[in-house]
């Protein structure tokens, strides 16, 4: 089954909206929400294929959204795929932790919207 509904947690507008523009005309179905708990809401209450996680984020962080949906013993949403966005600097513990939990770890400052659609239809089916 091919990878057809997206979670963009992004509070950046215009990269919120390149991203969801770019999807969208890729044929994906798109959900896109500005801050952390209506984020976490969102991916709780409807089942997505993938979730592109912003770390840095208004009301709650990416990593404690990242920590609440995988991070126990219940994994909250295991037919879903985390990729982690960010261009705030981790340290190599918090990196670690995060892609432990994630599918993939990208650098917004690195990646364009056809890097990130090349990443996802690399994606495999849960």
């Amino acid at each position: 089954m091919a990878i057809k509904t997206i979670l963009c947690i992004e509070d950046d507008r215009f990269i919120g909206e390149m991203y969801v523009r770019s999807l969208k005309k890729e044929g994906y179905e798109v959900d896109w929400i500005v801050d952390g708990n209506d984020g976490l809401i969102a991916a709780r209450n409807k089942q997505y294929d993938v979730i592109l996680l912003d770390v840095m984020l208004p009301e709650r962080r990416g990593t404690e959204i990242l920590e609440a949906l995988r991070g126990g013993e219940e994994d909250l949403i295991p037919h879903s795929h985390v990729i982690i966005l960010t261009n705030f600097e981790q340290d190599d513990e918090s990196r670690a932790a995060m892609q432990k939990n994630a599918d993939a770890y990208l650098i917004k400052a690195e990646i364009t919207p056809k890097k990130l659609i090349s990443v996802i239809k690399q994606l495999k089916d849960i």
